[in-house]
């Protein structure tokens, strides 16, 4: 089946999992910034929002991980393409590879399945490559179909053309991990810097209730509480963006 990966569908459990999140969010919001039952109910659409987040970032990381997957299925068309099977006969064979490396709900697998049974069709291969970069907008994916589909069309040398990719590609994704390994503990330590002021906050309000009574219930204090919650949201943000690099 065509996967569409502009989509992603929660399933039951993730739905929940994340209402719940959005909720406890906004529950938690309301507790150190404004405690007011009125407030929490005005937060409604937050968990919408949430969720569109939420989904975005599922859809991103699906992309990364096709990725990461196509590399491994460019390999395999390399080993088979240097074995002496044709290009359609080297699409089955490296599906019978990907099949040992990853379960049957593998994105990468799905597409080879895919690519298969429109092969019995008599669908060209590289249409059905060019067809994938389109569908999977990652780079990587579009820029090999868009080459693969030129040599195919023009009598290029394949083989080559496929190793060469393949050793590009393995590169660059090397690259993008040591990056993200790198990443890793400063993410971490951007996460527990959002989290202090909202600490320090509940630590107050713990052990000294009375110390910022002044800003609850009334309208100076909604307003200056709205204020922080703003700066707060906006250096999340900024946070988020600058531990966030793209190769």
């Amino acid at each position: 089946m065509k996967q569409n990966y502009d989509e992603y569908h929660f399933t039951k459990g993730e739905a929940l999992k994340y209402l719940a999140q959005s909720i406890f969010l906004c529950a938690m919001i309301n507790y150190l910034f404004y405690k007011n039952l009125w407030v929490f109910l005005l937060m409604v659409p937050l968990p919408v929002f949430y969720m569109k987040w939420k989904k975005k970032q599922l859809i991103h990381e699906r992309r990364k991980n096709l990725n990461y997957q196509f590399k491994d299925a460019l390999n395999a068309l390399s080993v088979a393409v240097q074995a002496g099977y044709s290009i359609e006969n080297a699409v089955s064979a490296c599906t019978r590879d990907l099949e040992r490396l990853y379960d049957g709900k593998t994105d990468i697998l799905e597409e080879f399945h895919y690519m298969e049974s429109q092969q019995r069709v008599s669908v060209p291969i590289e249409e059905l490559f060019l067809d994938f970069g389109e569908r999977s907008r990652v780079e990587d994916i579009e820029n090999f179909a868009s080459v693969f589909y030129t040599a195919k069309r023009t009598g290029g040398d394949l083989d080559k053309i496929i190793q060469k990719v393949s050793r590009m590609l393995g590169d660059k994704i090397d690259v993008k991990r040591e990056i993200e390994a790198t990443l890793a503990a400063k993410k971490s330590e951007q996460f527990i810097m959002s989290m202090m002021p909202a600490g320090i906050i509940l630590y107050l309000q713990i052990s000294s209730p009375g110390f910022l009574s002044v800003l609850y219930g009334n309208p100076v204090g909604i307003c200056a509480m709205t204020a922080c919650v703003a700066i707060y949201a906006g250096a999340y943000w900024m946070g988020r963006k600058i531990v966030d690099i793209e190769v």
